[in-house]
Parts: C-alpha cells; sequence; structure tokens
C-alpha cells in the first residue's frame, strides 16, 4: 500500500465529501482526485518521471495538497521547502535535491528568479496562484489535461517526500520518507473514511513540516475535511473552529498559549472541538493547564517525534490529561502531564542508552533512540552525517535526553547539546524552565549553559516577563529554590522582551548561548 491510496480509497467511500475548505472555497474527494489526474497528466507533459524531484515553495493552500498526491501518483519525490528560509537556504535545498519542477507562490517569485540561474536542475517553474505573463501558471495546467485516472509502478519502500530539517546548527539536512512509512503509522492510528462519521481537521502548522504533511494524510485517509489555514493567526483561528465547527486541531504549544490567553477567548463557541494534539516543542505545565480548564470538553494529545521518524513515535494520551484518583495517582499524572511524552506507538520501539550506546535501567538520564517501518535509513546522498545518527542495526541516534518511568512512559530531559554539567551532574534545561513557567511573573523562559571557572557550567535564565510585571534576578533565583536541588538552581537571570523561536515553536537556544553564553554578560 503507497500514500496514493488514501485518497482512491476515501474518494471511493464518501466523493461528495469536502475534503479541503480554503479561503471560502471548497473541494470534494471527487473533485481533488479529478484536478490531482490532471495535474499529473500536466507533469507528465513536463517530462516528469518516476523519482524525479518536484518543489513547493507556498504557504499552506489547497495546491500543496493536490501537487503532492499528483508527484505522489507519478512515483516522484515531493519536497516541501520551508517559505521562511533565506535565499541561500532555500538555493541549497533545491539544489542539494536536484529538483527538476518548482511550484512557487507568487510572493516568492522574485526571490526565486535571483536563484534559477545558479539551479541547472530546474526545467520549469509554475506559479501557483497568480497568472504571471510568460510564466506557467497552475490553473492552466489543470484546465488544459486530461482527467484521466494515472496508473504507476510505485514501491511501498519507494521514497514520496524529501523533506528538509529546519537546520538550526548548520546547513538543513535531507530526509527520505517513504510511502511505507507514513502507511505504517496511519493504519495504525487513523480510522479508515466512513460515509457516517464526519469531522473537520483544522490545519495550522506548515506543510513543509512533517507534522504538517502527517495531519493532512491522516485526514485524507479518514475522510475528514481538512480546513487549512495559511499561517497561524488567532482571531482566525477562533473564527474558523466556530464557523466551521471544526473538531480536531494540531497546535504547537506557543499557538494553544496564544488562543487561551486572547482576550476575545470567551466569545466564541468551541463546543465542536474534540480533539487537539499539540508537539513540536516543549509544552509549560502551566500553559496545558489552563487549556484544559478553559477547553473541558476536549481530548488532548502530546504527540513527540522528528521529521526523521516520519511522524510520531511517542504519544500521551487524553487518558494521561485527567488529573483526577488517589493523591498517588494525581501525582504521578502531574509529574507526566510536566515533562512525559508519553509510551512509544506500537509499530516502534523506543530505548534509552549510554554514550557508548548501552541500555540504561529505568529512571536514568540517556539518548533516546528509535527503530522501526517508519525510521529513515539515512539522510540524502550524506553518509557522513548518516553514520552520526543510524547505528548499523537500524537504531536512530534522536539526540534528545530523556529516561523511563517503570510503567514505560518516557520523559524529556532536552537536547544532548542543550543538558548543562556541573560538578559532574547533568542538570536538564526542561526541567528548571518548567519550574520558571510556574512563577507568576514570567511569561517565558529558556535556560542556558555558560562557562564556570569552578564547575564547568551554571545554568543561567533567560526569562521574559508577563506585561507590566517587573522582577529581579535574585526573586526569579530565590523562586527556583524551592523546586530545584541546590546544583540546578540559575546562577544568573537575563530579562528580554521575548525568546527566538523557529516556525514551530522551539526557542533556538543556538542564538541564546551566542547572545548571553558569556560569563560576565551584563543584561542593560
Amino acid at each position: 500500500m503507497n500514500t496514493t491510496d488514501f485518497m482512491s480509497i476515501a474518494n471511493a467511500i464518501c466523493p461528495e465529501r469536502d475534503v479541503v475548505v480554503f479561503e471560502g472555497k471548497r473541494w470534494t474527494f471527487a473533485h481533488l482526485n479529478e484536478r490531482v489526474n490532471r495535474l499529473s497528466q500536466a507533469l507528465i507533459g513536463l517530462e516528469i518521471e518516476h523519482g524525479d524531484r518536484i518543489g513547493m515553495l507556498q504557504v499552506n493552500c489547497n495546491q500543496y495538497v493536490e501537487a503532492y498526491f499528483a508527484a505522489a501518483k507519478l512515483g516522484a519525490i515531493f519536497v516541501p521547502l520551508n517559505f521562511r528560509a533565506k535565499a541561500d537556504e532555500l538555493s541549497y535545498m533545491i539544489a542539494n535535491a536536484q529538483t527538476k519542477i518548482l511550484f512557487v507562490g507568487s510572493k516568492y517569485l522574485a526571490m526565486v528568479d535571483t536563484l534559477l540561474p545558479q539551479l541547472s536542475t530546474v526545467t520549469d517553474c509554475v506559479i501557483v496562484d497568480a497568472d504571471v505573463t510568460g510564466r506557467l501558471y497552475y490553473e492552466d495546467l489543470i484546465s488544459s489535461s486530461s482527467s484521466d485516472e494515472i496508473v504507476s509502478e510505485i514501491g511501498d519502500e519507494d521514497t514520496t517526500i524529501l523533506m528538509y530539517t529546519a537546520g538550526t546548527t548548520g546547513r538543513p539536512k535531507a530526509v527520505p520518507l517513504s510511502h511505507s512509512g507514513f502507511v505504517s503509522y496511519v493504519l495504525d492510528n487513523v480510522a479508515p473514511a466512513d460515509p457516517e462519521i464526519e469531522e473537520k481537521n483544522l490545519l495550522t502548522v506548515p506543510l513543509y513540516h512533517v507534522a504538517g504533511i502527517q495531519a493532512m494524510l491522516a485526514a485524507v485517509y479518514g475522510g475528514r475535511s481538512l480546513v487549512m489555514m495559511k499561517q497561524f493567526e488567532v482571531k482566525e483561528w477562533l473564527e474558523t473552529v466556530e464557523r466551521e465547527k471544526v473538531t480536531r486541531a494540531m497546535l504547537v504549544p506557543t499557538m494553544l498559549k496564544m488562543i487561551i490567553d486572547d482576550p476575545g477567548f470567551n466569545r466564541y463557541n468551541l463546543e465542536s472541538l474534540k480533539i487537539i494534539t499539540y508537539g513540536a516543542a516543549p509544552m509549560p505545565f502551566e500553559v496545558i493547564k489552563k487549556a484544559i480548564k478553559k477547553l473541558p470538553g476536549v481530548n488532548f494529545i502530546n504527540a513527540y517525534g522528528q521529521t526523521e521518524t516520519a511522524s510520531t513515535i511517542t504519544s500521551l494520551g487524553p487518558e494521561d490529561h485527567i488529573i483526577e484518583g488517589t493523591d498517588e495517582e494525581r501525582y504521578r499524572k502531574l509529574k507526566r502531564l510536566t515533562s512525559s511524552i508519553g509510551k512509544p506507538l506500537s509499530d516502534v520501539e523506543v530505548k534509552i542508552v549510554d554514550e557508548a550506546g548501552n541500555p540504561l535501567p529505568l529512571l536514568e538520564v540517556g539518548e533516546i533512540m528509535a527503530k522501526g517501518p517508519r525510521i529513515m535509513t539515512g539522510y540524502w546522498h550524506d553518509e557522513e552525517k548518516t553514520a552520526q545518527v543510524m547505528t548499523k542495526d537500524g537504531w536512530l541516534r534522536t539526540g534528545d535526553k530523556g529516561w523511563m518511568d517503570e510503567a514505560g512512559y518516557i520523559y524529556l530531559a532536552g537536547r544532548s547539546d542543550d543538558m548543562i554539567i556541573r560538578g559532574g551532574e547533568n542538570i536538564s534545561p526542561a526541567e528548571v524552565e518548567g519550574v520558571l513557567y510556574s512563577h507568576p511573573k514570567i511569561e517565558d523562559a529558556a535556560i542556558i549553559g555558560i562557562p564556570d571557572a569552578k564547575w564547568g557550567q551554571a545554568p543561567r535564565a533567560i526569562v521574559a516577563l508577563k506585561k507590566r510585571e517587573v522582577a529581579t534576578p535574585e526573586e526569579i533565583m530565590e523562586y527556583c529554590r524551592s523546586g530545584l536541588a541546590g546544583f540546578k538552581r540559575p546562577r544568573s537571570v537575563i530579562f528580554v522582551d521575548s525568546l527566538p523561536r523557529n516556525q514551530m515553536g522551539k526557542v533556538l537556544k543556538k542564538e541564546l548561548r551566542e547572545k548571553y553564553g558569556e560569563p560576565e554578560y551584563k543584561s542593560s
């Protein structure tokens, strides 16, 4: 089975159901299938063959879904490109993938035109959302092509998407993701389309991110209507949930926080919302605690995964978000909700290892490793980087530190390169950040390690206060005294207006270390 079967199955079951809702327009499964066939035929006319790479540089839109399935039907490889990337990064990704055709939003055309002379593999550039004189226009390709069904030989292990990592520590790495990887996840975790059950999934995370692709494929296979937003905006999100009676949504922690903190939150009817999946960055306990209270009819799911794992590999389910029972049971659930990413999914193995790769006992912190049919076999044309993260027997080094409890729940302790070692003791930034987030004056916080002549490293807190709040470094450090062991407490505090985050809400620790990592730094 491959991902093109997702659409074929859903189209056979509920052809007249909306599959995409975007900017006031609607496309049924039957209409989407026809447009995908027409686009596939047009790509054949542009000499696209099995294994060719097709790039997409655009915000979320209906054409994104169509272009993916059109490429997949031909056995071509879809390359979603980060529209926030700088010109040199885009040039690198397009060239590295040896992209043959580029689908481009008109907003990015001028930049792409400056790059094209350097991109020898690009044969055609198709404008997605505007008819530009002298350029190929997406809708012209659709309208001028046959709607005949495409039949191709597609292997389950064939690469369907070449997805680039965020590249926060160097050049983005290209991750080949196979049909079978997505199929394994979807078949295990999503019920197939049902003519009697209608669900609407609000998609706000970008489709150049694995979480966006996972949500899109799951929605298509499940016969759900995919309500799409170009980019996340709080008021539009709230209005869309109310108007479309959305049942599911995927959010990163910063998005969820903005929603529940919005002054107009209580003006909207969100009763249709039944499931919110969150992930891609650590969730502050105070945020999820408040969200559970303000959205009592919602089941929350914490999903953990990486680009290299194709999709979610562990999850903390709705039952883990219900804090009730005996005092002991409530304590365990609160602890899990604070820092656990849940248990491994059924098609994935997870273990915690030391620096030599040896499995560690329960409760001991080490690197999280994963293995299974969804895990990549290596980076695209990069044996050196592959050898750094993949073992010979197929285990992926995630680069995340964590530990496992007696019940099989896994807890994050931060990235391996973020860990702070003070006097031989490991300090998890995530643990210290969790305490900081509970301070009533703190809006956002991050912990970095700075050099310490005596102890090796010392934890430093980078803190953004809530509006109109005032605090001193001494107040923040003293607050941490009751919740942390002495060696874990921050030894200095720097106040900032906001923390730098990437598009998925992760704090850019590298930027913080570069700016605030010197021992003598004095805040202005």
